[in-house]
């Protein structure tokens, strides 16, 4: 597994997922926003909506936790994920379960509850409520673009960077060396069957912000509450002087006291830049590149006076595979190299988040 590239054709012989795939069997669909695979499993979950025969699309229902991987009924009155308190998330899952199971295996049909169901229900974190929608994202939920930009030194939380919905006027880039034997540690995060490695949840960010090779960006403080519920896609364009690198991401939440919560995380290795399905490709040197890190989603309120903020690196470990920057193979390499990697930001290079908004009045402007 370790050898094998993503374009194997092995992969799909074993029974991997891939976007051709048709799933006709009745949906009753658990995650949690803090599991390793929930962006994935909600893309899977509308896939099937969308591909199915129209009776087995129309009862696919989804249920998503502001839990750890499998602790749905880990939720108490006051749930702490990590070190974030969500509130009151309890759900009694095992009426739900019970209900399905005599719906849609024992036929029965005195209890028509079901078909009163919310197709999505997900709890919002920050408004610590259960809510419903027919659709994921919820309906008039609407993709915001926010801009990254600095005067060239947003290396750390005391520095420059600026998150705002005005595109920045000039290019003035990011830069910071990723060091594969000194890596970002991991801290918290949407995780599953790491053993001790990682403990998974919201944790403050703080610590990982003060290293010169995490870029920050954050919105000034909100004037209004911003729900983001929804997919969430990072575009950057960035260069490097090495081979091979990897560009992190990582969406926080900042609260008035400075505490920093992480809500969703990805990873791109750049030589799977243009695709997992076709060859790899390497790096030009100081050329730059147009890349897109997916996979993110959540339901997040951002209240007044919080900020929306996004860590741009090259490693969370060991959440993710290090890159040891040599274009090599990596799994049987012992010694790595250091990379000067760069985000840009100006015209045409214009590096951005995009989240999916439910109300976005009062967005903030600034730019620089």
């Amino acid at each position: 597994m370790i050898a094998r590239e993503p374009n194997d054709p092995a992969w799909y012989r074993g029974g991997l997922w891939h976007d051709g795939q048709l799933i006709q069997i009745l949906g009753f669909w658990f995650m949690s926003w803090y599991d390793v695979s929930v962006g994935p499993n909600l893309a899977a979950y509308n896939h099937v909506r969308r591909t199915a025969r129209p009776e087995i699309a129309d009862q696919q229902y989804a249920i998503i936790a502001p839990t750890l991987h499998c602790a749905y009924k880990c939720a108490t009155e006051n749930t702490i994920v990590g070190e974030r308190s969500v509130g009151d998330a309890r759900l009694n899952y095992d009426e739900l379960t019970y209900g399905w199971f005599d719906r849609f295996l024992k036929g029965e049909s005195k209890d028509a509850t079901i078909a009163k169901w919310s197709k999505v229900r997900y709890y919002t974190m920050g408004l610590n409520k259960w809510q419903s929608s027919f659709t994921w994202p919820p309906a008039g939920a609407q993709p915001v673009k926010f801009y990254l930009s600095s005067a060239g030194k947003a290396n750390s939380l005391m520095r420059d960077g600026v998150l705002s919905t005005a595109p920045p006027a000039e290019d003035r880039p990011d830069a910071f060396a990723y060091d594969p034997s000194n890596p970002v540690p991991s801290y918290g995060g949407n995780v599953c069957c790491t053993g001790n490695a990682v403990t998974g949840g919201a944790f403050d960010q703080r610590k990982m912000e003060s290293r010169a090779d995490v870029l920050v960006y954050s919105t000034e403080p909100l004037k209004e509450g911003v729900e983001v519920s929804g997919p969430i896609d990072v575009t950057l364009y960035v260069s490097s002087d090495a081979p091979d690198t990897d560009f992190t991401a990582k969406l926080v939440d900042v609260y008035p006291d400075g505490a920093v919560y992480n809500l969703d995380e990805a990873i791109q290795r750049m030589r799977y830049r243009d695709s997992y399905t076709a060859a790899p490709v390497w790096i030009e040197k100081d050329k730059v590149y147009r890349v897109t890190l997916r996979g993110m989603t959540t339901s997040n309120y951002f209240a007044p006076g919080h900020r929306i903020r996004i860590e741009i690196s090259s490693s969370n470990f060991p959440r993710f595979d290090r890159d040891l920057n040599t274009g090599g193979k990596n799994f049987d390499e012992a010694n790595g190299v250091v990379a000067h990697n760069r985000v840009h930001y100006g015209p045409g290079r214009e590096s951005h988040v995009v989240l999916t908004v439910v109300s976005d009045k009062r967005l903030p402007q600034t730019a620089r």
